[in-house]
């Protein structure tokens, strides 16, 4: 038997069933992890300016022609030869301009990822909007001087042609500060300033509250969680987890009257198949897209979420300094003021525990963070094993730890004692003479020569 005509939908049920698809289609497309995985992209992507900078040139150029044929100003007295002659110039210019950056820009790259370390080139060269937004202006005239040649007539257009000269001088002038500017960039001392500022930034976003004294965790790991459970597993390619979207996690968590556990770490890499979610108790009837749709993954580690990548680049910095290759340990100095910097911070900070509660003071997520043994062990570890046996790097990482055993939370005291402990070993083995061995025992903010280093002399033993 055939369907009645009757029973059939009617074209305006179709569309609103395919609308509604699509509608689905785009929520599901639109996961937290994806739109934060977009946005951390989209600020280090050079292309964005420029692209922006044509849009807006499309947009107001029609506007600024259709008010200069209207009001007919006399403002330059330019005659059209004249007019098309500046219109040429510009456009050479820019486009000089524009390829003289890019090319410039690669080269400032593959130098300073093989001088300090890859890792920067993300997250300083490329998200640097100085050189993002000299761009975009180079682009704005150079089609906004395109679009005035195209239609030059025989009546010169005064105000457009004002406009291209005030954007040539303009670009000139800016294009001649960017040569200082990155010049200044690619220095080490201001690679690492500019690492420590966002790091100090991050870490006052991701801790925000002061640590007045040391409490226990609010719950230990796995403590209260109920017997059952259900692992979800990472779907998708292998990659490095950027952020986790923690509010979404409690609200889920403490709906279905459970615990989430996350398994990795902001940075770590997880692998497809690999556990990424074990739900506990009435959490385990959450969806297993729900919960994934709240982890952004990417390439490689950003700031974003991650106080600690912050030490691991400048530590990187210092280490490829203290190399056999580079042998600069001035450089090493200026990356170990960057971490006493951010180590004063994030030791004055509040450390997550590894349980975040709900409003009503449950468990709701597990979420490992590092401690500050963990921040310690990062900024010191592998600069002390490299640089020991120099005395600017062993003399100013003392006065790293003895400054800090000074300034911050007495709670913080007892692995600076350890750190501080581990360097004098490490000196001995480096130092056999009594002067050298006293020598690189003095405590200096400068490495050497420093002030805090004059007023005292090696003892001999």
């Amino acid at each position: 038997m055939t369907p009645n005509r009757s029973d059939a939908a009617s074209p305006l049920e179709r569309l609103t069933e395919v609308w509604q698809r699509f509608g689905s289609f785009i929520r599901s497309q639109l996961t937290w992890g994806r739109v934060y995985r977009t946005t951390s992209y989209l600020k280090s992507a050079l292309w964005t300016v420029p692209l922006v900078a044509i849009a807006l040139e499309l947009l107001l150029s029609p506007m600024i022609h259709a008010l200069d044929a209207s009001q007919r100003w006399r403002l330059g007295g330019l005659a059209p030869a004249g007019a098309t002659a500046l219109y040429q110039t510009v456009i050479t210019l820019t486009l000089s301009f524009v390829v003289f950056t890019f090319g410039s820009l690669l080269v400032a790259i593959q130098v300073a990822g093989g001088q300090l370390t890859p890792r920067i080139i993300a997250t300083t060269l490329l998200r640097n909007n100085v050189v993002r937004y000299s761009v975009g202006l180079f682009v704005f005239t150079l089609v906004f001087a395109v679009g005035a040649l195209n239609r030059q007539e025989e009546t010169v257009r005064e105000l457009v042609a004002l406009i291209v000269g005030i954007l040539g001088v303009a670009c000139i002038a800016d294009f001649l500060f960017l040569i200082d500017y990155a010049a200044r960039l690619l220095r080490p001392v201001a690679v690492v300033a500019r690492v420590g500022n966002d790091g100090v930034a991050m870490i006052k976003s991701v801790y925000p509250e002061l640590a007045e004294a040391l409490t226990p965790q609010a719950a230990a790991l796995h403590a209260g969680t109920p017997a059952q459970s259900r692992v979800v597993e990472h779907r998708g390619a292998s990659e490095v987890v950027l952020a986790v979207d923690l509010t979404t996690l409690v609200a889920l968590a403490r709906l279905r009257g459970g615990m989430i556990e996350f398994v990795p770490q902001v940075g770590d890499f997880v692998a497809e198949g690999a556990p990424l979610f074990v739900l506990y108790g009435g959490a385990m009837r959450i969806d297993d897209r729900s919960v994934r749709s709240a982890v952004a993954f990417g390439p490689e580690r950003t700031l974003e979420q991650d106080p600690m990548f912050a030490f691991r680049i400048i530590v990187d910095i210092a280490l490829k300094a203290l190399s056999a290759a580079i042998n600069d340990p001035t450089t090493a100095v200026l990356a170990l003021d960057q971490v006493h910097r951010l180590l004063r911070v994030v030791g004055r900070r509040k450390l997550h525990g590894e349980v975040i509660l709900d409003k009503r003071g449950q468990p709701r997520v597990i979420f490992r963070t590092p401690n500050w043994e963990h921040y310690l062990q990062v900024a010191c570890s592998e600069i002390r094993a490299c640089g020991a046996n120099n005395l600017q790097v062993a003399r100013r990482m003392r006065a790293m730890l003895e400054d800090l055993r000074r300034t911050l939370p007495e709670h913080r005291h007892a692995a600076l004692e350890t750190e501080l402990e581990l360097l004098d070993w490490a000196i001995q083995t480096h130092f056999s003479r009594p002067e050298e061995l006293a020598l690189a025992r003095i405590a200096d903010s400068q490495g050497l020569g420093g002030s805090s280093g004059a007023t005292q002399s090696p003892t001999r033993s």
